[in-house]
């Protein structure tokens, strides 16, 4: 037993002082040699890149001359151009007749003055080419939320007949582009508050009365930012909204600073949006009927007749219909069957007048806004 506790003391001290005294951590692993140059090794591929080239004797490139900053690509209806400062003029003009923000593009007046109505609007006779006949416009309004009808609409209706487009469906932009080559005058609907809201809600982003002007205006833009095209907005509901002069004010000042028209629906008598598209200079129109109140094939045929009966009177009426199919089926046929030599069917542009134009006229006279 000492002899074994001796020879383990002997190989502990042993492993001690070789650990102690021989500087070798690597000791036990497997070790290679390899020569390294610090030289840097040649490189044909490396050297040619980075040598001066001979400018000399280098051929010429050809570069396409430069373009200006991209634009939306407008598309007039029908066979005359709208009027611009000059034909050098137009291109830039329309280019520049839309705003693009974070909430969307925004129509705006081009830097020749040419305004969105004007560019956008269907070409057509007015109130002073009417040689003594009636003109009646028709929209049709809330489109775009079904694309199917939508589509229907488009390619049933003529293009004299105006759409309406609501701000919330999903292809909103294409659904318009289409229409506008199809040769038909878009809007765009406004959602704005009626007396019983919440109760009766149009929809998102809805202009509230008794809300700040920045908020209604940033509402506002959001929903002018969902398409292109527009000649102008109308509203859908807001009878506390459009009787509200201090709220209404801002937004129709807006529209006139952008150059686009309002179209009154008609259904409250106490909006002030007439004299409010006056202090502006905001072409102006209101609806005197809505065509299917009583959503049936006949009853739409009655108020067409009534419509035009109107238009004779009074030289120039126009009637709403909803995008139901049985209200476009009925448009279509009775466009179809319209005899144009005492009643022509036009774009509600070519209606839509200053306030002091179409108070002149019997068919927006205050009397006929007092009927139902």
């Amino acid at each position: 037993m000492r002899m074994g506790l001796a020879l383990s003391l002997v190989i502990g001290v042993g492993i001690a002082a070789w650990v102690a005294l021989v500087d070798d951590p690597d000791g036990g692993r497997p070790v290679a040699e390899v020569a390294v140059s610090t030289g840097a090794a040649p490189n044909p591929l490396a050297q040619d890149v980075a040598s001066d080239p001979d400018l000399s004797e280098a051929e010429p490139i050809d570069l396409p001359p430069p373009t200006g900053p991209g634009g939306p690509s407008i598309i007039t209806l029908g066979d005359t151009p709208p009027a611009a400062s000059g034909a050098d003029d137009a291109p830039g003009a329309m280019a520049d007749l839309v705003e693009m923000t974070a909430e969307g593009p925004l129509p705006r007046r081009s830097a020749s003055g040419l305004t969105p109505f004007e560019a956008y609007a269907r070409p057509s006779i007015g109130p002073d080419s009417a040689a003594g006949r009636g003109l009646v416009a028709v929209v049709v309004t809330g489109l775009g939320i079904n694309p199917e009808r939508t589509g229907e609409a488009i390619d049933t209706l003529p293009g004299a007949i105006t759409l309406s487009f609501a701000p919330y469906g999903s292809a909103l932009q294409s659904l318009a582009a289409r229409a506008r080559a199809a040769g038909h005058e878009i809007m765009l609907e406004v959602p704005l508050e009626p007396f019983d809201y919440p109760q009766n809600d149009p929809g998102p982003h809805t202009l509230l009365a008794d809300q700040p002007p920045r908020e209604n205006l940033d509402r506002l833009h959001w929903l002018m930012g969902r398409f292109e095209g527009y000649t102008g907005l109308i509203n859908h509901m807001g009878a506390r909204f459009t009787a509200a002069a201090a709220d209404f004010g801002p937004v129709m000042e807006e529209l006139g600073l952008r150059g686009l028209s309002w179209l009154d629906d008609g259904t409250s008598n106490r909006s002030v949006a007439r004299q409010l598209a006056g202090q502006n200079e905001v072409p102006f129109a209101r609806v005197d009927l809505v065509l299917d109140a009583n959503p049936s094939r006949d009853a739409i045929l009655a108020a067409l007749r009534d419509l035009e009966t109107r238009a004779r009177a009074q030289g120039q009426a126009i009637g709403s219909v909803s995008a139901l199919p049985v209200s476009i089926q009925t448009i279509a046929q009775w466009a179809a069957a319209i005899d144009d030599t005492d009643v022509v069917l036009v774009p509600v542009s070519a209606l839509s007048g200053t306030s002091r134009e179409t108070s002149m006229n019997p068919a927006l006279s205050p009397e006929m806004e007092a009927q139902p």
